[in-house]
């Protein structure tokens, strides 16, 4: 073994373990913004729902 390997190995595991937290970020923020999307879509279709059966009522 090289003395190389002594700065290389552990040069390429910190930079793996940038550049997965990196990725790691962006794919959390992405999966919590899909979250948060698909909670405001159910509740605008709750809305609608409700609307509809109180127009429904009345009539």
């Amino acid at each position: 073994m090289t003395s190389e390997h002594i700065l290389f190995i552990p040069g390429v595991l910190l930079v793996g373990m940038f550049l997965g937290f990196i990725v790691g970020t962006r794919a959390a923020k992405n999966q919590f913004d899909l979250h948060q999307k698909r909670q405001a879509e159910r509740e605008a279709a709750r809305a609608a729902r409700a609307a509809k059966k109180s127009s429904q009522a009345d009539a």
